[in-house]
């Protein structure tokens, strides 16, 4: 559901590559009974499918037969669609919107402007997290992390846990490109308004994803832990390059936190602390489901610094969404997903 968007597409673009799932009926708001082609023409395998109306789908019994529904609606939308699916014997919902990512129903309000859709007992999806595959497989319901959150909960989460990083004052500035903002038309996102330039927006914490980067990094921390957010527009289609700090410890070197990365991640197919000498770049996980992370300290500052990069509409959003689906299905997790990138 939400087919004609850019997760939509890029989820259906990952489908068409399963060895196992199989893409079912296609559902949509603004673009039901259009041909998917018209939207996404590089899907030549769906190029005679229909996008139908979301109210078809829920009323017509179309999903009965389906393991797994995706919800790629607009903020807002998902949690009603939602609540009208069954879930005794319904099939597993993974809303890769932000309806269903907070569990405080007033940050929700705040940050989105409107009373909370949350309903019923969703699982935060970012498997790579201590404990989450566990919670991933026996779940009904999937929330499906934001784009910005992925990359600096993945980065920073461990050091906080393991008491390398202090739990206050932590710093994100990161860089997204304008896909992020979705495929809606707006006069912000013309070629000739980005193209050779950055820009930040929403500064001052009022971005939609610091409750959700402060809530999982809050609970990493064992204490609430404000995030101060600061994103950034890049001239690029896809990718996130995202800068976090926080106070070390006392006495905590590079070599100290690059470990504590290396311990954590060093079974996860998707994750990649890189060489000393390597930066992350948003160029090197460009479709991919990879996360690249480095990090190091810097002594004067007393502060410990991660980069992360993700293409963000892959494990920013649609490749993720395939992962849990794979883990709730009881699937090879990295089935239809690649942790190589495109190059050049």
């Amino acid at each position: 559901m939400g087919a004609s968007g850019y997760a939509g597409g890029e989820l259906l673009r990952l489908l068409c590559g399963h060895p196992t799932l199989s893409v079912g009926p296609l559902f949509g708001a603004s673009s039901a009974g259009r041909r998917i082609s018209e939207t996404h023409r590089h899907l030549p395998t769906l190029a005679g499918r229909m996008i139908e109306p979301i109210e078809s789908g829920l009323w017509s019994g179309a999903l009965a037969e389906a393991d797994v529904v995706f919800l790629a609606l607009p903020q807002g939308h998902s949690g009603a669609v939602a609540a009208q699916i069954s879930q005794e014997r319904g099939p597993v919902v993974i809303d890769l919107g932000a309806d269903h990512r907070l569990a405080d129903p007033d940050a929700w309000v705040t940050y989105y402007g409107s009373d909370t859709p949350y309903t019923g007992e969703w699982t935060y999806g970012l498997p790579e997290l201590p404990g989450a595959r566990a919670l991933i497989a026996k779940s009904r319901q999937i929330a499906n992390p934001g784009c910005y959150p992925t990359g600096v909960a993945l980065g920073m989460a461990p050091l906080l846990v393991d008491g390398l990083a202090v739990p206050r004052d932590v710093v994100v500035v990161a860089a997204s490109g304008t896909s992020g903002a979705g495929r809606s038309a707006s006069a912000t996102m013309l070629g000739s308004e980005v193209m050779g330039s950055l820009s930040a927006y929403k500064v001052g914490g009022s971005h939609q994803h610091t409750p959700e980067m402060a809530q999982t990094l809050s609970r990493a921390a064992g204490t609430p832990l404000p995030v101060s957010f600061t994103p950034v527009l890049a001239p690029m289609p896809r990718g996130i390059l995202a800068t976090t700090s926080a106070p070390c410890a006392s006495g905590v070197t590079t070599d100290d936190v690059r470990q504590c990365l290396l311990d954590n991640y060093q079974h996860e197919l998707f994750v990649r602390v890189l060489d000393d000498d390597q930066w992350p770049r948003t160029a090197d996980v460009l479709g991919s489901n990879s996360v690249h992370l480095q990090v190091a300290v810097d002594t004067v500052a007393e502060r410990v610094v991660v980069v992360s990069a993700i293409d963000n509409l892959v494990k920013g959003a649609a490749g993720q969404a395939v992962q849990n689906a794979n883990i709730v299905l009881g699937l090879d997790e990295g089935a239809g997903l690649v942790a190589e990138g495109v190059a050049p």
